[in-house]
Formats: C-alpha cells, sequence, structure tokens
C-alpha cells in the first residue's frame, strides 16, 4: 500500500492454481505476499486468493480495521400503521378475488398471512414494492392482461380468446 500510495503503478500477480508463478514471473515482483494456510491444504483456489488478497488490501486501507465499505443502504423500517395498512389492502384485495374460503378458515388464515408478513421485517420502500403488487391485482386480469387504462373498451386491445368472446356478445 506504501508503494501505490508514493505513486509508482503497482500490480498484484496470481499464480496459478496447480503450480504458481513461474521462477522468471517471481523475480519481477517487488514483494511477495503469502497466506498461511493448513499445510494439508496448501493451496488456495484463483478466486479465493483474490478475494482474500483484495480483502485484506481493502482493510490496510482504512483508518481503523473494524471499519469496512460494505454495507447496504439505509432502509428505515416500516412503522406498524404502515404494516397495518398494508395488511388492510391486502386482506380486501383477497377477500375482493374469494381468496378466504371456506368463509370459517378466514380468521386463520388472515393470522397465518399477518405472520407470514411481520416475521419479514419489512422496511418502508419494501411496503411499497407489495402494495405496488397487491394493487396490481386490481388494474390487471387474465381477461385485461395490460390492466384498465384506456381505450379499456378496445376489443383490439384483449388477449384473443376474450376478443372473440367480446365479438360473440356484441352479435
Amino acid at each position: 500500500r506504501a508503494r501505490v500510495e508514493a505513486g509508482p503503478r503497482t500490480g498484484i500477480l496470481f499464480g496459478r492454481e496447480r503450480f504458481g508463478l513461474y521462477n522468471d514471473e517471481v523475480g519481477l515482483a517487488d514483494e511477495i505476499v503469502t497466506f498461511p494456510v493448513d499445510p494439508g491444504f496448501s493451496s488456495l483456489n484463483i478466486a479465493q486468493a483474490v478475494l482474500l488478497m483484495s480483502y485484506e488490501w481493502m482493510k490496510s486501507g482504512l483508518a481503523d480495521e473494524t471499519e469496512t465499505n460494505f454495507s447496504g443502504p439505509e432502509l428505515v423500517p416500516a412503522n406498524k400503521e404502515q404494516l397495518h395498512s398494508l395488511f388492510a389492502y391486502l386482506e380486501n384485495a383477497l377477500e375482493a378475488r374469494g381468496y378466504f374460503r371456506p368463509e370459517e378458515k378466514k380468521p386463520k388464515m388472515v393470522d397465518n398471512l399477518r405472520a407470514v408478513l411481520t416475521r419479514a421485517g419489512f422496511a418502508e420502500p419494501e411496503l411499497k414494492v407489495l402494495r405496488g403488487i397487491i394493487s396490481s391485482l386490481d388494474r390487471f386480469s387474465p381477461a385485461m392482461p395490460r390492466g384498465d387504462g384506456s381505450p379499456g373498451d378496445d376489443p383490439r386491445r384483449l388477449p384473443a380468446g376474450a376478443r372473440s368472446r367480446a365479438k360473440d356478445e356484441e352479435s
């Protein structure tokens, strides 16, 4: 790392999995890096070696070794109000489609559905995705796979089977 910061261009050579680098290749190196490995398994495959070297290189450039650049986006957890709103929305969409059958099993089905969705610990953007998926159930159907947008009454926009049914209804 000190050489890189001093200005000269630096490269890292990785040996072949079977036998490493040739002697003339080793002769080009200013420094040799080896990894302490189990003598019974004295070689790493190239992917493991590149991963390990890259990780150690990244760590060597950090002010604090516990600080890493590996992190996901900061997601704000959804609050209970948002989650319960999603539950109500989903339950209404499923109810409208006759999902809760037989009717006497509906309370248990709702409990199971809420348990599955609660366990995930969704963030706000994830709830928005789910709400979008559920709302698509309202806009799209087998008869109208592209939604109910205009021109909704145009039979040319219907799938072939629905188009022939629409013609029969007009006759």
